[in-house]
């Protein structure tokens, strides 16, 4: 048994001895279902999980760490959840922007705990972990790594397409790594987090949205006292309202949900107050004394409004309500993929600051201090361990076809969220 060159021990009899086929849910570029299922999809969703999907149950040569380079491992998923931007793949509904971003064929799946099938520098083999899935500098071998990279911000990394790796922005998104929908993968160090005991494997596979909630949080730059509009209440605008609560000091914090569900666990997740989206203006008028103003064709909108709001669900509609309720000199931060189709007017005419959040990295806290944003999701999901609860259901890879369709249609069923169990 010998160590690669970043002191993980792979002994290569007994890999190879190991070496077979494994299961996986395989995305596949083809251009007809992307275009029947971007057509079609709105108007009849069980296309997209029946004959136009591009996913594929396949079993696979199993991923190697890449030969002779330093800090890989193979990885067991245990859980793997689905996340709103695999399901807007899967649909079409993602922008062409992301097309040099990936390579094909890929295993989705950035939302993963597993255990380690090989020792990796201070981590032994049969540690579970969780994964920061960015593919950056460290992953790639780029050295020196470009300047986000070298300072923590490694969501920001400027190599993604380059390095001993295929394009790919996040293991998921990557040919050669596999992601979390499969039996077997591969990870980087980089990447690892370990698991505490006291974190079960349901709370740990929301590790990952909710340090990309903690990120959208921070990214807000909230002040003391401020006023505050999440939009949307699944996974991810549950957890961001979290995130807010836990780690600033905004004033009224308010939350617009669709679904009973969502309303009832914005309550619980700390929201002053929980609207339906069709109200949102009127409740945001009401709260801020703004000015409502009604255009001769499409929604109302005010003249003052909150401080920040923070769009969590990825649609035209939810940006447009996050656009029109915002005051001027306001903050808009996107932590959703931007729907197609949105009005920027606003952005224009009440120069509001529209902010990205994208994944996590190392941030920083109102108190100065830098922490990863993995290390501060472990703590706040150890210390509230009903969390867990929010992973509604799980299913075997044989099931992807309920699991997918389960998780499209999760706020109307009462789930947040849905996940494989790859191993089952």
């Amino acid at each position: 048994m010998e160590p690669t060159p970043g002191g993980c021990f792979i002994d290569a009899n007994v890999l190879r001895s190991q070496q077979m086929t494994t299961l996986a849910l395989e995305y596949f570029r083809s251009p007809s279902r992307y275009l029947g299922a971007k057509a079609l999809g709105s108007k009849a969703p069980g296309l997209i999980v029946g004959p136009l999907a591009p996913i594929r149950l396949t079993n696979r040569k199993d991923p190697t760490p890449p030969k002779g380079r330093p800090g890989w491992a193979r990885l067991k998923p245990t859980l793997a959840g689905i996340c709103g931007s695999d399901l807007a793949t899967i649909a079409g509904r993602t922008s062409f922007y992301f097309s040099p971003l990936v390579s094909t064929p890929f295993i989705p799946g950035h939302e993963v705990v597993g255990t380690l099938m090989d020792d990796c520098e201070d981590l032994p083999t049969g540690t579970r972990v969780v994964l920061a899935s960015v593919l950056a500098c460290a992953a790639r071998g780029e050295h020196p790594p470009c300047p986000e990279c070298a300072a923590g911000r490694t969501n920001r990394c400027d190599r993604v397409t380059v390095g001993h790796l295929e394009p790919g922005l996040q293991t998921g998104y990557q040919t050669q790594t596999s992601g979390g929908w499969s039996r077997m993968m591969v990870a980087h160090r980089s990447q690892l987090f370990a698991v505490p005991h006291e974190l079960d494997d349901r709370a740990a596979v929301l590790v990952e949205p909710l340090a990309d909630a903690i990120h959208a949080a921070l990214r807000a730059r909230i002040e003391p006292g401020a006023t505050v509009l999440v939009v949307g209440a699944g996974t991810v605008g549950i957890l961001t309202t979290l995130a807010i609560r836990h780690l600033t000091a905004a004033g009224h914090l308010m939350v617009a949900a669709k679904h009973h569900q969502q309303r009832a666990a914005a309550k619980l997740a700390g929201a002053d107050e929980v609207i339906r989206p069709e109200h949102a203006a009127k409740a945001v008028r009401r709260r801020t004394s703004a000015v409502k103003l009604t255009p001769e064709r499409g929604h109302d909108f005010l003249l003052g409004g909150v401080d920040v709001a923070i769009e969590s669900v990825g649609s035209k509609g939810a940006l447009d309500l996050a656009l029109r309720t915002t005051r001027a000199g306001g903050r808009v931060v996107l932590s959703g993929i931007p729907g197609p189709g949105s009005d920027l007017t606003p952005v224009w005419f009440r120069e509001l600051e529209l902010t990205g959040a994208y994944t996590s990295a190392v941030e920083r806290l109102p108190d100065g201090t830098e922490r990863h944003a993995f290390d501060i999701a472990i703590e706040m999901l150890a210390a509230a361990p009903r969390l867990a609860d929010m992973v509604g259901a799980t299913y075997p890879l044989d099931r992807w076809r309920e699991a997918l369709d389960h998780a499209m249609g999760a706020g109307s069923l009462g789930t947040f969220k849905v996940a494989f169990a790859p191993q089952d």
